[in-house]
């Protein structure tokens, strides 16, 4: 087992590769009235890769087909049920979530995974979108090849609570503002449930209010940051954002639907995989120690800490994942 302390050999300043477009695209019936986006870009003979978002709800940007050398990889990314370019979209009130679920977009994956006739698959992401991997890795390793994920999360209800309470202790002011988004809701009440509860009002003002509360809250949390945009969630288109914030206090009022601490306890299940794990120090919604327990955890995963970085990342850490990936491109 690597130790999670083990050094790495620092890369030198990597750029990312140039900007590609997919050559394939298409909508999968997955069930339930869902039909999910799906794009393949870089080399179609290249190696499996499976770009898997964050948010819960973000949807699947441009940026990360940039991380993946275009002759070698085959790159598939996905919108998950709900955002992005998949029907039906959680900013619409009338959409219902019952069928939104970890378990629902774990068979997405595996579905979209036989549609493209891939055998096994490099996993990528990060955020919410590494509890996704670690999920799926776990349920089905002999399909996964390796795994890159820059800031580890295993969305237990433990960092959830500390996401949006405990880090409270350092910006009360915005956190007094998140907590008065929630009315009723007392100082140790369920202020993530009392946000599902009005992403669901009929009043679109209800709705409007709380996504702007909710992302403000996020923004500040990343605020002290020194790479990244300022407010990366606040700017974010009105439906995406509405969706967003829907779907992730829906799955984050849930546990996620993983029973505590499951993807730590199991992670036994993924010895042979080999993983490369990328944390911030300065990531103040996901502090490190989450890493540093996958790590300790998981028998062929290496840990590095970048001091510079935190949630939104820094040139280091993109030095580091783009290096891995080109390390995993020839095996």
């Amino acid at each position: 087992m690597t130790q999670p302390h083990a050094p790495i050999e620092p890369y030198p300043p990597i750029e990312p590769y140039p900007p590609i477009e997919p050559y394939d695209t298409g909508m999968l019936d997955v069930g339930d009235g869902n039909l999910v986006y799906w794009e393949v870009c870089g080399n179609p003979e290249g190696k499996p890769a499976l770009v898997v978002h964050g948010g819960p709800g973000s949807g699947c940007g441009t940026g990360a087909r940039r991380n993946f050398d275009p002759d070698r990889y085959r790159v598939v990314l996905f919108d998950q049920r709900g955002c992005g370019r998949s029907t039906p979209h959680a900013s619409d009130p009338a959409t219902d979530m019952r069928h939104n679920t970890t378990g629902h977009l774990l068979a997405d994956m595996e579905r979209l995974r036989v549609h493209l006739g891939i055998d096994r698959w490099l996993l990528f992401g990060g955020s919410w979108g590494s509890t996704l991997i670690l999920a799926y890795a776990e349920r089905h390793p002999e399909r996964v090849s390796e795994i890159v994920i820059p800031h580890v999360t295993t969305t237990r209800r433990s960092e959830t609570e500390w996401l949006y309470r405990g880090v409270g202790r350092f910006f009360p002011e915005a956190w007094e503002r998140f907590l008065a988004g929630a009315p009723g809701v007392g100082r140790d009440g369920d202020i993530v449930g009392a946000y599902a509860r009005l992403m669901a009002d009929p009043d679109p003002a209800v709705r409007e209010r709380a996504t702007a509360d909710w992302c403000a809250w996020e923004d500040t949390v990343l605020s002290l940051e020194p790479y990244g945009a300022a407010h990366p969630y606040g700017d974010r288109p009105s439906k995406a954002k509405m969706a967003l914030v829907r779907i992730c206090s829906h799955y984050f009022s849930h546990g996620v639907w993983l029973e505590e601490g499951a993807l730590l306890r199991d992670a036994g299940r993924l010895a042979g995989i080999p993983g490369v794990l990328l944390h911030g120090r300065q990531d103040m919604g996901g502090p490190p120690h989450t890493a540093w327990e996958l790590a300790r955890a998981w028998p062929d995963a290496h840990l590095t800490v970048l001091p510079d970085a935190g949630h939104k990342g820094s040139e280091a850490m993109r030095a580091e994942v783009i290096g891995a990936l080109d390390r995993f491109a020839g095996k």
